[in-house]
């Protein structure tokens, strides 16, 4: 509720508020957003590889609270908000500009250490020894989505009219209050919590030293048996406990990194490699999800811009906040949750034996097939737009397109279903098949990919205007959106997006995924990447 409190109206604030145009409003969004989403990877490598999930949480949930509370007084004391008369308000001063910002990304810093590990967090209380819970886990991320929605759903619909007709005080203050009660209720159950022990050592520097030792040896025979390789003994692993993870024929050049020479440095174990094997795989799937994150950046962006020339009456008096439509994105995902739990998982299970009915990447092509629909039809529909522009000759920007607002209906749900399959899926899979000391890392991947998605929208929206405005030209994204051609940019996003599929599914016949039981592998053995929760409670 506070993220998407903020998120679904920042652009408007930006353009009626601090006096930015179309093309810096986007851009700061964009950014804003871009870095919530990519300060997890710190956040998850703290987690990991020193203090764990909850410690992490609990003080960057700290941080998030203070943002929270900083930005409602940038909206709410006067020496710290333009003055506004008769809905149009003076030009901010530099001050006034400075201290919104530094309050925003306050809260991208707390979202650093809180996004990748309350949802891990979450998945490590169903234990994988267990089958009942092995079973209820496969569920656990459709629900986790589910329950974050709502409260989406509620910033949408009720957050953002309180803002524009209320006051953006009262619309910034109920989210944080609101944040404040959450973590009451989290930390109250800290007792009950099972609490996974940090047994990692320097991932990163483990990650690194893999193929920079390979490129050493890229003279060296790498042998033809596995076992030559150099790897720890069974015992080391089980005393120390760490998981050993055995030699699979992927990404064989890396295996040149635990070849046994004559060297004073011993060679990377064949487990550290595997690791990096693992995380290399993680990675083309990731560079293929760049691109739909750039869509999904349109829905508190350019959509809501688009919403804001279109009529939003409903009767003679209430006007509709052109950000609420993003509660159409929240509201056909919520009710899409519970029938691809209890309906579609189920039957395509009968089908195809698959625990989850089809397989994770699966999952992703379809969420993706039908977010390149909404920007089709999204594209459409602003042909639609431009139409009845010409139609009665509007000029002006301030003047309302004669057409109704929910036109812009399909584009909304049809993203909220692909997020089903889209987001939920990609949550999932990161956490799924990340080793399993990078858990919280392994999540980073898919709140990381969000974060240069949007920083990717905001790099191709300026280069788009300066481009189609060279020389005079129109701008595809003016701030005049009633003479602007942003048809033209959801039909570039169209064939991008069209050309990633194509590479998406490359990348997906290519992945290996990791396997859930032991099994004979070319000789050697794959093991499953997981082992039993400490249940002990935790100690302060």
């Amino acid at each position: 509720m506070a993220f998407y409190g903020i998120a679904s109206n920042l652009v408007n604030y930006l353009t009626t508020r601090l006096h930015e145009d179309t093309i810096s409003s986007v851009r700061n969004v964009n950014n804003w957003s871009g870095a919530v989403w990519i300060t997890p990877i710190a956040g998850a490598y703290i987690a990991d590889s020193y203090i764990g999930r909850f410690w992490t949480f609990t003080a960057s949930s700290l941080i998030y609270v203070l943002g929270m509370i900083l930005l409602t007084m940038a909206v709410t004391v006067k020496s710290l908000r333009p003055t506004c008369e008769n809905g149009v308000c003076n030009k901010a001063s530099s001050l006034q500009i400075s201290f919104f910002y530094i309050s925003l990304y306050t809260i991208a810093i707390g979202a650093g250490g809180t996004k990748p590990n309350i949802s891990t967090f979450g998945a490590d209380q169903f234990d994988s020894y267990s089958i009942e819970e092995k079973k209820q886990k496969v569920s656990f991320f459709n629900w986790w989505m589910f329950s974050s929605f709502l409260g989406a759903l509620f910033a949408t619909l009720g957050l953002v009219y309180i803002q524009e007709n209320l006051g953006w005080g009262l619309g910034y203050g109920i989210p944080t209050v609101g944040l404040l009660v959450s973590l009451i209720v989290f930390y109250v159950g800290t007792s009950f919590y099972r609490h996974k022990v940090v047994k990692s050592d320097n991932l990163a520097k483990d990650l690194i030293q893999v193929p920079i030792t390979a490129f050493k040896n890229r003279n060296v025979h790498c042998p033809d048996d596995h076992l030559e390789l150099y790897e720890l003994d069974s015992h080391y692993y089980k005393s120390n406990g760490k998981h050993q993870v055995h030699h699979t024929p992927t990404f064989r050049f890396l295996d040149k990194a635990a070849i046994k020479t004559r060297s004073r440095e011993l060679p990377c174990t064949v487990t550290k490699v595997e690791v990096a094997k693992r995380v290399l795989g993680l990675t083309f799937i990731w560079l293929v999800t760049l691109i739909p994150s750039t869509l999904w950046a349109q829905v508190n962006t350019l959509f809501v811009k688009q919403g804001t020339t279109l009529d939003r009456k409903i009767g003679s008096n209430f006007q509709i906040p052109a950000a609420s439509l993003g509660s159409f994105v929240t509201l056909s995902m919520l009710l899409s949750v519970p029938m691809y739990d209890q309906y579609f998982v189920p039957f395509m299970r009968k089908k195809t034996g698959n625990p989850r009915g089809i397989t994770l990447l699966q999952r992703l092509g379809i969420g993706f097939a039908i977010q390149i629909v909404a920007i089709a039809v999204a594209s459409a529909v602003e042909v639609k737009r431009m139409r009845v522009i010409r139609e009665f000759h509007i000029t002006s920007p301030k003047q309302v397109v004669p057409m109704n607002i929910f036109w812009l209906l399909p584009q909304y749900s049809l993203l909220g279903i692909g997020d089903v399959f889209n987001a939920i899926g990609l949550l999932e899979f990161f956490y799924d098949q990340s080793p399993e000391e990078m858990q919280s890392l392994g999540t980073t991947f898919f709140t990381s990919g969000i974060g240069l998605g949007n920083f990717l929208n905001s790099f191709l929206v300026t280069m788009i205007d300066k481009i189609t405005s060279k020389g005079g030209g129109k701008s595809w994204i003016g701030d005049n959106l009633n003479d602007s051609r942003l048809d033209y940019y959801y039909g570039f996003l169209v064939i991008i997006s069209i050309v990633n599929m194509g590479l998406f599914l490359w990348a997906a016949s290519k992945y290996v995924y990791k396997s859930d039981d032991t099994k004979e592998v070319s000789g050697g053995c794959v093991q499953m990447e997981a082992k039993a929760l400490d249940t002990s409670p935790l100690t302060i």
